[in-house]
């Protein structure tokens, strides 16, 4: 997977001609960055814009919603375990390389 779980912060804000301006560093082109996980159990991934398409994301999209409300601050957090995560991670990167190896363009 290009792109890998845990990096450097991502998300700097500074100010420059009166104006803030946001910057995006350690999360490659392509990916976004999200936070999974309960109560002190929140890990940091770096996964890639693809899995908005995909309906076991858009699943744990959902459950976000229901617990947050579409008011989250800043990095989006996804409310289930990271292990739970992990192995939806996997199941979507095996359909995705699935699919890319028969030369289907997304899910």
């Amino acid at each position: 997977m290009g792109c890998g779980e845990k990096s450097p912060k991502s998300f700097h804000s500074h100010g420059g001609d009166g104006k803030k301006q946001q910057e995006f560093r350690g999360v490659p082109k392509g990916c976004m960055a999200i936070k999974v996980g309960q109560g002190e159990e929140k890990q940091r991934f770096v996964v890639p814009v693809m899995y908005l398409n995909h309906p076991l994301f858009m699943q744990l999209l959902k459950e976000a919603e229901e617990e947050y409300g579409f008011d989250q601050k800043g990095t989006i957090t996804i409310p289930c375990h990271v292990e739970e995560f992990r192995n939806v991670q996997g199941l979507i990167d095996r359909h995705k390389s699935l699919h890319h190896h028969h030369g289907c363009f997304g899910f």
